[in-house]
């Protein structure tokens, strides 16, 4: 198994070297090898696809609960894994960063601080305070014996504040700030991402897996993307083909969804049993 250095030097040269990567979105460990097993060569989190797999709604897991998951996780892949830690779980800069150490201790070489509050009427951070998390998280990240690639997340367009501008402001903030990565998800066409790239020098990672984004790999990477995630695309999507079969069984008491899947003895040999 590669140490936690070795990681961390292939997450960020992923980042450093021409053209565009897909880091795709885990949910648990099962997914993370599966998804290792295709041959990405680097993994990130959902938080949103770990609380779903905890029956509870996105943001609806403790501090302690992401850490042992993200534990888990690394201990079983050998790619670099980027975490989404959601606000550092925490309002205050040190919380933040805080949050950074605990997550490279987890072993981590990566991961999002987002400069949201969460479900409340007020869920952004006013641009002073946001700022100022970023710059504490960056300098927790970059205090670590290893090259942790911190990921900063503007959430306007999540939260129903369409505001580019502002957007932009906010990211330009977060690179002054020391982010390595920039990532404003939401953004909805090419247009608007290609007035991100123009205004900031560092990294920038768009989540696809959404209605309305019909780019491509290739298309986003001509427009100068570095990196492309998934966020809870994936968990959705194996949670969808669940309650499809659920409802054949409840609703016709047929089981055909089970013909085209694979076998307990493909997942065996996947997993290595």
């Amino acid at each position: 198994m590669a140490s936690q250095r070795d990681k961390a030097q292939r997450m960020a040269q992923l980042h450093a070297r021409p053209g565009c990567f897909v880091i795709p979105n885990f949910w648990d460990v099962g997914s993370a090898r599966l998804l290792e097993s295709l041959g990405f060569e680097a993994l990130a989190s959902s938080s949103a696809g770990f609380a779903f797999s905890r029956g509870r709604p996105d943001m609806g897991v403790t501090r302690e609960e992401k850490l042992q998951h993200l534990r888990e996780v690394c201990a079983a892949t050998a790619l670099p894994v980027s975490a989404d830690l959601q606000n550092g779980f925490g309002h205050r800069p040190e919380e933040a960063a805080e949050t950074i150490r605990l997550a490279a201790i987890a072993g981590v070489v990566g991961g999002s601080i987002e400069d949201c509050r969460g479900p409340v009427d007020d869920p952004i951070y006013e641009l002073s305070l946001a700022r100022e998390r970023v710059q504490a998280a960056a300098e927790a990240a970059h205090s670590l014996p290893f090259p942790f690639t911190l990921t900063a997340r503007a959430e306007n367009h999540l939260w129903g504040r369409d505001d580019l501008d502002d957007t932009i402001r906010r990211l330009v903030a977060y690179e002054e700030a020391g982010a390595d990565v920039l990532f404003a998800p939401g953004l909805k066409t090419a247009d608007q991402i290609r007035a991100v790239l123009a205004a900031v020098k560092k990294p920038v990672n768009v989540i696809m897996g959404a209605p309305g984004m019909p780019l491509d790999l290739a298309q986003l990477q001509a427009l100068g993307v570095r990196r492309i995630s998934v966020g809870g695309s994936l968990a959705r999507t194996a949670y969808a083909a669940l309650l499809a079969a659920g409802r054949e069984m409840r609703s016709q008491g047929t089981f055909s969804y089970a013909n085209d899947v694979p076998s307990t003895h493909w997942f065996n040999d996947a997993f290595g049993g």
